[in-house]
């Protein structure tokens, strides 16, 4: 295995990870509005980062399995939901939402390191075909991570000075 295939695999697996991860948090945060409708859109990125990795794997003979698809709303979801309006407005929610947005972060942070040796690895190598997908997919990790810096600094004042 050589450096391009742990990358891209690293990376493929973490951005999936990232996109389950975005899709939980919007669940269990139904009742915060601009958290569930922005991570929902964010872990579709993350979804079509993994798929456009997995066609850059197929270009390098790396099979990097099936890109991950959307979540099917189910049982499970229903009940993720009714929880969230049950305990949305206790201190305790306010904390997991602290502590889901770090993990968030650090998760796109992770990701974003990942990106950007690859964008090194394609300039170096001349990989046109890497590049642009570096180019267009890194852009929107760095956004997901200042999306989640901007809550937590909005957020974190005001929740842990109630406590």
């Amino acid at each position: 295995m050589n450096g391009l295939t742990l990358t891209l695999r690293t990376l493929h697996h973490g951005e999936r990870r990232l996109a389950g991860q975005l899709t939980t948090v919007a669940e269990r945060h139904r009742t915060e509005h601009e958290v569930h409708h922005v991570a929902t859109d964010l872990a579709h990125w993350s979804r079509e980062h993994a798929r456009r990795l997995t066609g850059i794997g197929h270009d390098h003979g790396l099979n990097l399995g099936d890109a991950p698809k959307a979540p099917f709303p189910g049982l499970l979801s229903a009940l993720r939901e009714k929880t969230a309006e049950a305990v949305g407005h206790r201190p305790e929610p306010a904390l997991l939402l602290l502590r889901d947005l770090r993990d968030l972060h650090l998760g796109a942070a992770e990701n974003s390191l990942h990106w950007e040796m690859l964008a090194q690895l394609a300039q170096a190598t001349k990989d046109e075909g890497l590049l642009a997908v570096v180019s267009e997919c890194h852009p929107q990790t760095l956004r997901q991570m200042r999306w989640t810096n901007t809550l937590i600094k909005t957020l974190a004042p005001q929740i842990l000075t109630s406590l």
